[in-house]
């Protein structure tokens, strides 16, 4: 795709939220907005700048990014692990499929008050949480994965005498990785939106936290910044995965590998 081509849909897609930025801000400036819980778009920009320059959103945007990137992590390498032997053993599926499909559906933010109770409140505590929400999608996603993979290397390995890791290693992983990574970049998003979640809820901590504490104070300005932020922050953490698995997997992409 050409320079000009990708500035014209750029343009194109940002559109709208000009349009309604613009038109926020002359509602705000018309009706001489003057509220608790709502702020003009030049009010946002400038609380943005505030906080941004104080060093407040950096500091909370880290904490945040380091409990989801963790948590991400260890809940899709433990579930794609668990989802990779139930795919490869069918005894093991059998025995742990009716305890997954009661698991599965729990929401996570019920299990809050008890990992609260186990390990109290910080950057742990969210970790756990945020993990044990990627957890079952990455096992169900590795398990349909390693049942997709073609029989007749199931069957080399069987006539090699692979052993486990063997098998995972030199079959399974080579065949599944595009998928794993779908897998990681699903997770991803998601466990951003649960680390601000358990922050708004339970940890004093990142920018779950700075919203709380925005509210509490009646400064909707920076609660939308907040807000605003996460977004952006969201958006660029899916075009860095979108760029990595075009590079690494392109024809997976393409829609070739499927």
């Amino acid at each position: 795709m050409s320079a000009a081509a990708v500035l014209k849909n750029g343009c194109r897609a940002a559109a709208l939220p000009v349009a309604l930025i613009v038109l926020a801000q002359v509602a705000a400036t018309v009706t001489q907005l003057e509220s608790d819980s709502l702020a003009s778009p030049v009010d946002i920009a400038k609380a943005f700048v505030s906080v941004m320059g104080d060093g407040t959103l950096l500091k909370a945007t880290a904490d945040t990014l380091k409990a989801a990137a963790a948590g991400c992590l260890l809940g899709v390498g433990a579930g794609s692990l668990l989802g990779i032997v139930l795919g490869l053993f069918r005894i093991a599926d059998d025995v742990l499929d009716l305890t997954i499909e009661l698991l599965r559906p729990v929401p996570v933010v019920a299990l809050i008050p008890v990992v609260m109770m186990l390990l109290g409140f910080g950057a742990e505590m969210e970790i756990v949480i945020i993990a044990l929400g990627m957890l079952w999608p990455s096992v169900v996603l590795a398990r349909a994965a390693v049942k997709e993979v073609e029989p007749r290397l199931m069957e080399v390995s069987n006539v090699l005498q692979l052993g486990f890791a063997a098998r995972v290693w030199k079959i399974v992983l080579p065949a599944i990785l595009p998928q794993l990574f779908m897998s990681l970049k699903l997770a991803a998003g998601y466990a951003l939106v649960v680390a601000v979640t358990v922050e708004i809820t339970a940890n004093p901590l990142g920018l779950g936290y700075g919203i709380m504490m925005a509210q509490q104070a009646l400064r909707p300005a920076e609660m939308f910044a907040y807000l605003i932020w996460i977004g952006a922050v969201g958006w660029l953490i899916s075009v860095l995965l979108n760029a990595a698995q075009r590079t690494f997997f392109p024809a997976f992409v393409n829609g070739e590998g499927r």
